[in-house]
């Protein structure tokens, strides 16, 4: 277990705090736009539920601007089109402040235009594969190179030669592996040396795929496999490793979109020692993540139940806009989204986390080693906070891309070598 830095004290707990009152009839909405039923629940149903306690402990602590918050949830089924009509209906029908949600990179893809044309404002809590900027969009999930780029580093560290870059089929994966693929070749790994692999969601077949990578992993060289597999298909994969006798000693598995709610449901006595990278994990001994855990046990009524990182960053997101719409006396989006540039919140592991003028957050990352129990140790951390980079260093079309979304800038994709904005291709 890791002990993370000086803590920032416990978050007070509900029963300690007088019962505020609010103006009758008044409250501010809050959407929450998160998959409950379809291949994505198993990921996201837990955000939900952290966002509905955040929500409640905010209301006891006096809620915003003299006003109540209501929870206004939303269940598009892990169905991308859904996505983007159940996002107009919270902002255009429900007049949502604000909205967490959105796992997959495909369903935020699907909300993103609606947000852009109905100046809505998106808080989207998971690891992505960059290459977007959007004045509608604060990104609190980890960026490539505040996850993927430093886990691949660690492997390579550690004797990695042989790479199978294995994902789900849609955005995110495909395009982190772009990204890492064209990160390796420039470390000097040859073609021969990176074996891609994509399946669709829900996947559960894995027999033949498993035996490819053990297969692959036979020629002699240190071997891992870095996981974009989303959702319930990691299940039978990582049981599929476990039959094949496939274990983190032989070639290792380091995962971006499995945590301790993914684990839950997988016997992890065969998977100890594979990997996963994130910029939190339950095991981080920080007093005020010690406090989080306290009430979320309580909030959910099991201490059962884990936390993980898009938790985290739904935590750090939502305290971003009660801090934003505090100092800029509304709600509404625009001036909402000037005072958010350069807010400092905690984070849960012992330190702070800084909105930057690309609408990414600074975090720590970390690399854990799946336990018998379900949860991770640390074994590798960075040094300090790393800021998210929204345009990739290693892409030709993206490397002189930044964003800046201050005034006068005001642009996701102004290219420095022409100077002008709208450089994306």
């Amino acid at each position: 277990m890791l002990k993370a830095g000086v803590g920032l004290g416990a978050m007070a707990g509900l029963s300690m705090l007088p019962k505020p009152v609010f103006a009758a009839g008044e409250t501010i909405k809050v959407g929450i736009l998160h998959s409950l039923s379809g291949t994505m629940a198993i990921s996201e149903t837990t955000l939900k539920d952290v966002m509905l306690m955040l929500i409640e402990q905010q209301n006891a602590k006096g809620g915003v601007l003299g006003k109540k918050l209501e929870a206004v949830v939303v269940d598009p089924a892990s169905n991308w089109p859904l996505f983007a009509e159940k996002a107009r209906q919270l902002i255009s029908a429900d007049k949502c402040a604000a909205v967490f949600g959105c796992w997959t990179s495909v369903s935020r893809k699907s909300v993103l235009p609606v947000f852009e044309e109905l100046n809505g404002l998106l808080f989207y809590p998971v690891q992505y594969e960059g290459e977007e900027s959007s004045k509608n969009v604060i990104y609190t999930g980890a960026a490539p190179n505040q996850q993927a780029i430093p886990a691949v580093d660690y492997l390579a560290d550690n004797g990695v030669v042989r790479w199978v870059l294995a994902g789900t089929d849609y955005v995110y994966p495909r395009t982190t592996n772009k990204i890492l693929e064209t990160y390796l070749h420039d470390k000097g790994v040859s073609a021969d040396d990176i074996m891609i692999n994509y399946t669709p969601f829900g996947h559960s077949d894995w027999q033949s795929i498993v035996a490819d990578i053990k297969k692959f992993g036979s020629a002699g060289k240190k071997t891992a496999v870095v996981s974009t597999i989303n959702g319930d298909a990691n299940v039978p994969f990582y049981k599929e490793l476990a039959n094949q006798g496939i274990k983190a000693t032989d070639i290792p598995v380091v995962a971006f979109s499995v945590g301790e709610e993914e684990l839950a449901g997988i016997d992890t006595a065969p998977l100890v020692g594979h990997l996963a990278a994130w910029n939190y994990f339950m095991s981080i001994d920080t007093p005020i993540n010690a406090a989080f855990i306290k009430d979320w046990h309580t909030f959910i009524k099991s201490d059962k139940r884990v936390t993980n990182d898009p938790m985290e960053a739904h935590f750090i997101g939502f305290n971003m806009w009660i801090e934003a719409v505090t100092k800029a006396g509304t709600t509404d989006t625009d001036p909402v989204l000037d005072a958010l540039i350069g807010v400092s919140v905690p984070n849960l592991t012992g330190g702070y986390s800084t909105l930057m003028p690309n609408h990414h957050i600074t975090k720590p990352v970390f690399i854990g080693e799946i336990q018998a129990d379900g949860q991770f140790d640390v074994v590798w951390q960075t040094p300090g906070l790393v800021a998210g980079d929204e345009w990739s260093d290693y892409l030709p079309g993206s490397k002189d891309l930044i964003s800046d979304w201050r005034k006068p800038l005001s642009c996701g994709n102004f290219n420095v070598k022409t100077g002008k904005c709208g450089g994306a291709a």
